[in-house]
């Protein structure tokens, strides 16, 4: 059996394929309305947002919700612009 190694790809960037499709699920304040406010803030910064895709999954104690959205974008600078914008949002804690 052969090994892939991706390391190399790492290096030079190639772990995604831009343009393309991709998902990312913010967790934040429950009470926040994050179904809607994620592809808001997705649409805010210029992505396409898949609105089908919309999921999302309560903490246990109901306190957070993580909502996962795929979008559409061109460059790996938009990909990291969504991670950032969705992270300057008070309700947001984290993304993944």
């Amino acid at each position: 059996m052969h090994e892939i190694d991706f390391s190399q790809a790492k290096k030079e960037g190639k772990g995604f394929q831009f343009p393309g499709e991709f998902e990312i699920t913010a967790l934040g304040d429950a009470g926040a309305d994050l179904p809607r406010h994620v592809p808001a803030l997705l649409e805010g910064v210029g992505l396409h947002v898949l609105h089908e895709t919309v999921s999302q999954r309560a903490s246990r104690e109901g306190k957070f919700l993580s909502v996962t959205v795929s979008f559409r974008c061109d460059t790996r600078e938009q990909y990291d612009q969504a991670h950032a914008a969705l992270r300057a949002d008070p309700a947001i804690r984290y993304t993944l």
